[in-house]
C-alpha cells in the first residue's frame, strides 16, 4: 500500500520535422495530483488527452520531461520500474501465450529476488544485519498463485494455455499476475477496452471487488465516463494534456467546473444552448426566454447585463409535464429510444407556426429521459419543461461554470 504525490508533472516529445527541425509536443501540461493510501483513482478523458502517458510515467515506462513523482515520500524520478514496487495491467493483457495460467502468473516470481535481513558476527563479537537478495522458493510462489487464482476464481484454469480463455478470463489471469507480486500500487491501462459490453459490465464489479478485498492503491485509466463514474473513489478529468478538474464522481457530476467537463461526464450527453443573460432572464437564441428564480441567481458569480452564455440541462432534468409555465417550451420529437426501462427521447425546440422544425442544422435540440409508457411518435410535438433548479450555466468566452460552488474546482487548464 502507498500514497502517491505527482509535482508539476510535464511531457513533452520531440518530433523531427523535415523543415524546422526538431519540434516539441506537449502530452502531460503541469499535472498535480496528491493520491492517499487505499485510493481508486481513475483518470478518464478522451483518446490523446494524456492519461496513459501520465500512468506510463508513474511506472516508469515514460520520462518525466520535468517534476517530480514521490511514491510513499520517496522520490522516484530515476527509480527502474522495476524497482518502484508497482504493478501494470494492460490493455492487451501481454500474457505469455505459450504458457499456461500457472507459469503466467509464476513467471515474475520466479525472476524477482527478495530481500532478506541476515544477522552476522563479526570478529570482535559483535552482532550485525547485511540485507541479501535470494528468490522466492517454488513453495511460496505456489502459495501466492493459487492464492491469487482462489480470489479471482481462476482455479480451475491454472493449467490451461490463454488460448483456450475467454476475454474476461484472459483478463482476470492478467490481473493475478500483478495481485501475486503483492505490489505497493495497482496500474490498469483500460483493461476492459477489449471485452463485450456485458463482460465490461461484469468485470467493472469485480475490479471494484478486488480493490477492496486487497485494500491497496488503484489509478485506473479509462476514456468510458460510465467505468470512471461507477468505480473510483475519486476521478481526475483530462483535456489536450490538461488536468481540467479533480474530485468525487458525484460531487463532479453536479458541479462541472466548465462545458467541456459537463459534456462529457453523463450518460446521454447534457444538452447546451446559447443564451443570453439579463438581469434574471435567459434568452435563447430562438427568442424563447425564461425567468431565473432568485435561489439560482444567488449561488451564480456576478455576471453582466447583455452576456453570452451557455445553458446546460441534463436528461433526467427534462419532463413531459408543464409544471413550471415559465421554464416550458414546446418539442418536435426527433427520434425515440427504447431501452426497455425508460426511453431516451432526441428533440428540438426551433419550431415554426406549423410546429415544423425551423432548420434541422442549427436548430436547438434537446434529449430527455422519459417514461417508457409515454406513448410517443416521431413527429409528435410534445410540452417539456426543464427543473430550473438543477440547469447549468457556463460562460460563453470562458466556458467556465458561473456557479459559484464549482469556482474553487478550477485545478487546471489549457490557457488560450
Amino acid at each position: 500500500m502507498a500514497s502517491l504525490s505527482l509535482r508539476h508533472i510535464n511531457k513533452v516529445y520531440k518530433t523531427d520535422s523535415k523543415k524546422g527541425g526538431a519540434k516539441e509536443k506537449p502530452a502531460v501540461c503541469d499535472f498535480n495530483l496528491e493520491i492517499e493510501d487505499k485510493e481508486f483513482i481513475v483518470f478518464v478523458g478522451p483518446s490523446g488527452c494524456g492519461k496513459s502517458t501520465t500512468l506510463r510515467m508513474i511506472a516508469g515506462l515514460e520520462d518525466i520531461t520535468s517534476g517530480e513523482l514521490y511514491i510513499d515520500g520517496r522520490l522516484v524520478n530515476d527509480v527502474e520500474p522495476k524497482d518502484r514496487d508497482i504493478a501494470m495491467v494492460f490493455q492487451n493483457y501481454a500474457l505469455y501465450p505459450h504458457m499456461n495460467v500457472y507459469a503466467n502468473m509464476a513467471f515474475s516470481l520466479k525472476m524477482r529476488k527478495i530481500p532478506v535481513e541476515v544477522e552476522k558476527t563479526d570478529k570482535n563479537g559483535n552482532k550485525y544485519t547485511v540485507t541479501k537478495y535470494k528468490k522466492m522458493s517454488k513453495e511460496e510462489i505456489d502459495q501466492k498463485v493459487k492464492s491469487a487464482a482462489k480470489i479471482l476464481d481462476i482455479e480451475e484454469y491454472l493449467k490451461r494455455k490463454p488460448g483456450a480463455l475467454s476475454g474476461g478470463q484472459r483478463q482476470r489471469v492478467a490481473l493475478g499476475r500483478a495481485i501475486v507480486r503483492d505490489p505497493k500500487v495497482f496500474l490498469l491501462d483500460e483493461p476492459l477496452s477489449n471485452l463485450d459490453a456485458k463482460l465490461r459490465s461484469a468485470m467493472r464489479t469485480e475490479i471494484t471487488k478486488l480493490h477492496k478485498k486487497l485494500e491497496t492503491t488503484f489509478i485506473y485509466v479509462t476514456h468510458d465516463q460510465v467505468e470512471a463514474m461507477t468505480m473510483g473513489t475519486r476521478i481526475v478529468v483530462m483535456k489536450d494534456g490538461y488536468v481540467q478538474q479533480i474530485g468525487k464522481p458525484k460531487y463532479i457530476y453536479d458541479h462541472p467546473v466548465n462545458k467541456f467537463v459537463a459534456g462529457f461526464i453523463g450518460t446521454p450527453q447534457m444538452s447546451f444552448f446559447s443564451c443570453t443573460l439579463n438581469g434574471g432572464k435567459l434568452t435563447l437564441s430562438n427568442g424563447a426566454a425564461l425567468e431565473l428564480p432568485q435561489e439560482v441567481l444567488s449561488s451564480i458569480v456576478a455576471t453582466e447585463d447583455g452576456m453570452e452564455v451557455w445553458l446546460g440541462v441534463r436528461s433526467e432534468n427534462v419532463h413531459l409535464t408543464t409544471k413550471d409555465d415559465k421554464c416550458s417550451f414546446k418539442c418536435n420529437v426527433q427520434l425515440l429510444e427504447e431501452l426497455g426501462s425508460e426511453t431516451i427521447l432526441y428533440g428540438n425546440l426551433d419550431l415554426n407556426e406549423t410546429d415544423k422544425v425551423v432548420d434541422g442544422e442549427n436548430s436547438l435540440k434537446i434529449v430527455a429521459k422519459i417514461s417508457p409508457n409515454a406513448n410517443l411518435s416521431v413527429g409528435d410535438v410534445v410540452d417539456i419543461s426543464f427543473d430550473i433548479e438543477s440547469l447549468h450555466l457556463f460562460d460563453k468566452q470562458s466556458e467556465n461554470s458561473l456557479y459559484i460552488a464549482s469556482q474553487g474546482d478550477i485545478v487546471g487548464r489549457k490557457e488560450e
